[in-house]
């Protein structure tokens, strides 16, 4: 059995919460620059310029992407041969009330929702954890903006909708969102388990790499249907029109009950957000 001090948790969460902020993953990087040369209309393709100028600027200078720091989301693996010292749930709420001290990121979580008190230090943060094999951490940080975040719907479709069914309720959530996401946007799909599977799903979706199809093909399929709707929409780089309203639609699926057929949508900004490190 493997011993890990809570700290080193708080430590690594801390750090994850400052880069994530202040560096966008390769993979978005190279999908905004490959949309903005794609692009054929001038508007869409000067305000994909200024994103790309925004993210290297961020890179470069160490400044968080965007005014935004979101609510902090941190996925954890644990390994079944691992103990773990201490308060984990501490330990990452300690990560995150660092991090976003020291990184100068905006807090933006409130006590209470409908009291609306500012907890002054960004915390608690929502945390999901797994346990796997081995005796190893895995921690992902990945700060959740809300302009994308309240854009996000679910839907308890009948069975008898189908796949078509599933289609047009992710083509309309996007449709409804708009400019308001901030595209061009990234659109987590959970599909199957239950309600709140459901949406976990949609939001564990958003972490995949957007140049990492869905290992069923039928599901890889689906993402390349998806996202090519949803990119003749129209709505384009921040609403205002063109060819890039979507970066990437990741879809994520689980087994249901015969009677249901949970779908949800977790829609992202062009500022998909996640650092993941492992202890």
């Amino acid at each position: 059995m493997r011993e890990l001090e809570a700290q080193r948790i708080t430590q690594t969460v801390k750090r994850l919460c400052i880069e994530a902020n202040c560096h966008l993953p390769a993979d978005m990087q190279q999908r905004i620059r490959a949309g903005r040369d794609c692009e054929s209309w001038p508007g869409a393709k000067e305000i994909l310029s200024r994103i790309v100028e925004n993210f290297e600027i961020a890179d470069r200078e160490n400044l968080p992407i965007c005014q935004d720091t979101g609510m902090a989301c941190v996925f954890l693996k644990i390994g079944q041969e691992v103990h773990i010292t201490g308060d984990v749930t501490e330990a990452v709420n300690e990560g995150v009330r660092q991090g976003y001290r020291e990184g100068f990121l905006r807090k933006s979580v409130v006590r209470d929702p409908l009291n609306r008190v500012n907890t002054g230090d960004n915390t608690p943060a929502v945390i999901y954890s797994e346990l796997v094999p081995g005796d190893r951490v895995e921690i992902t940080v990945a700060p959740k903006g809300f302009g994308s975040e309240n854009m996000s719907q679910i839907r308890m479709l009948r069975p008898s909708d189908g796949l078509e069914g599933v289609k047009e309720f992710v083509l309309k959530v996007v449709q409804d969102a708009g400019p308001n996401p901030c595209p061009p946007v990234v659109v987590g799909v959970g599909i199957g388990g239950t309600f709140d599977k459901a949406a976990y799903l949609a939001k564990k979706a958003l972490l995949r790499p957007v140049d990492e199809p869905n290992a069923d093909p039928f599901y890889a399929a689906l993402e390349r249907e998806l996202l090519e709707k949803i990119n003749t929409l129209g709505i384009g780089p921040q609403g205002l029109g063109g060819a890039t309203t979507a970066l990437a639609v990741n879809v994520e699926w689980f087994p249901t009950h015969i009677a249901g057929l949970p779908v949800a949508v977790n829609i992202n900004c062009h500022v998909t957000r996640h650092r993941t490190e492992v202890l």
